[in-house]
């Protein structure tokens, strides 16, 4: 069996406004709202398939719950889910998971992949991870490189070498390349032998551990020893936070393939994308007659090879052309297509500039659903509470502020002290300051409720919380 491991770590800055660092792109639902996000399509991608067991997933602390979700909704049962204290790059993540792997079966099979790419074929892309778990049976890293449809500057290359003995498709890696500017793509292009670099691995766990343990050790150390002392959480498996962060930040690129002599490149055509950027999302979404890709209320006069998203408003546009347009609640970009890969830069700026547009949307979730603002001024702010069925609020108190819950949809369950009471639709209830208070959704429908918060102060430190079913801690629950 061939064990999937999804690494769920990113944040795409390329793709802000709407990938953020608390909901990044792999749980967005591009293209039309086709109801599946990309994390969500690559779980159902092998699903089928009885070459695979269920994924293992390593991602984000803060995105935990997140990612159950979505496993959830596409009805897996995940092998396990890891969570990284912090971010250490992918060389870090597939040693935990090839050291968890080896656990349950010594000889384990990886195919390790992004959580956030686009496959348009997928019977053709888990043949390719077949075919190429026999190379990676033979001692070699197998990496998938896909043949450049374009000069394309957002991309590493790989160099083809020979072909390795034995074998009619799989080749020797003569040289891995940096991402090129335009001219030195064009020049791969033209030259013919290069391919753009997926950053999909099929590997044996013996094999990549021990190229690891000899190319980058202390890699090998922190993440034997992060596994050694990881704690069963909640149904997640939490990495060992200090000896984790003690790893080197680098990519399994630089730390084992462009060093190892078993390193073997695999052509895949299965209409792959990351999806790295806007530009990107372009090139593979639907176009209109004049080119344009357009998601939500738009009216185009004049206007090719666009994409326009829109998640608030009426977007118009007369005269335009090669533009990428995205409308959010709390931010707007307009930006030149072909400067895309810019977006990341504009987004480090937001973050020195401590703009809070960079982390969070206006919608922010949690494991009980989410809560959404609508409005703020002096001594008051509007929120939308979203309760999933059976989702329940931490006991809570605050000391400068009181609510005010009105039901607009299901029926509430409010604790107030020792007070229990059911609060219906059209109905409301009052939490004075200082007042210990907890809501939750007994019923089997979402429950939705508009909070008027008023005080001196509304800031989300002016909460203390107790008893969180989620087992969060005390900064991250409400």
């Amino acid at each position: 069996m061939i064990l999937p491991v999804i690494l769920s770590g990113g944040v795409g800055t390329r793709l802000w406004p709407l990938s953020r660092a608390m909901y990044p792109k792999q749980f967005i639902r591009f293209f039309n709202g086709e109801g599946r996000s990309l994390l969500g399509a690559t779980l159902e991608r092998l699903a089928p398939d009885a070459s695979f067991s269920p994924p293992l997933i390593v991602c984000n602390n803060e995105h935990r719950f997140l990612v159950r979700e979505e496993t959830r909704k596409a009805g897996i049962d995940p092998h396990a889910i890891i969570l990284e204290p912090v971010g250490r790059n992918t060389a870090a993540a597939v040693a935990v998971a090839a050291l968890f792997a080896q656990r349950s079966d010594p000889e384990a099979v990886l195919a390790v992949m992004p959580s956030d790419h686009v496959v348009a074929n997928a019977a053709a892309f888990i043949g390719g991870i077949k075919r190429a778990a026999q190379v990676a049976a033979t001692g070699k890293l197998v990496l998938f490189g896909i043949t450049p449809r374009e000069p394309h500057t957002g991309y590493g290359y790989i160099r083809r070498g020979e072909l390795l003995e034995g074998s009619e498709e799989a080749y020797r890696v003569d040289a891995f390349c940096e991402k090129p500017d335009r001219a030195r793509a064009q020049e791969y292009l033209d030259a013919g032998g290069y391919y753009w670099n997926s950053g999909i691995f099929v590997l044996s766990a013996r094999t990549y551990l021990d190229e690891l343990k000899a190319l980058a050790p202390a890699i090998y150390k922190a993440a034997q020893e992060a596994l050694d002392k990881a704690e069963e959480d909640f149904g997640f498996l939490r990495l060992d936070a200090e000896a984790f962060a003690c790893s080197p930040n680098i990519s399994i690129d630089y730390a084992v393939m462009e060093k190892t002599t078993a390193a073997a490149m695999l052509p895949l055509d299965a209409g792959w994308s990351d999806v790295g950027s806007w530009s990107s999302i372009w090139e593979v979404s639907a176009h209109d007659d004049a080119g344009n890709a357009v998601e939500g209320d738009a009216m185009l006069v004049d206007t090719e090879s666009c994409l326009v998203r829109s998640e608030r408003s009426l977007v118009a546009t007369i005269g335009v052309k090669d533009l990428v347009i995205v409308d959010t609640p709390d931010a707007l970009l307009v930006a030149d297509k072909g400067r895309a890969q810019e977006v990341a830069n504009l987004v480090a700026e937001l973050r020195k500039s401590n703009r809070k547009e960079h982390e969070q949307h206006l919608r922010n979730y949690r494991p009980w659903g989410y809560f959404e603002s609508m409005s703020m001024g002096p001594r008051f702010q509007v929120k939308l509470l979203h309760v999933k069925p059976g989702g329940q609020l931490s006991m809570q108190m605050h000391h400068h502020r009181s609510e005010h819950w009105v039901v607009v949809r299901g029926t509430a369950k409010v604790t107030i002290g020792d007070e229990e009471k059911l609060v219906q639709e059209n109905e409301s209830v009052y939490i004075t300051a200082t007042h210990w208070h907890r809501l939750e959704n007994p019923g089997k429908v979402p429950l939705e409720i508009i909070e008027v918060q008023i005080g001196s102060y509304l800031g989300e430190d002016d909460i203390i919380r107790t008893h969180d079913i989620y087992h969060r801690s005390a900064d991250e629950t409400r």
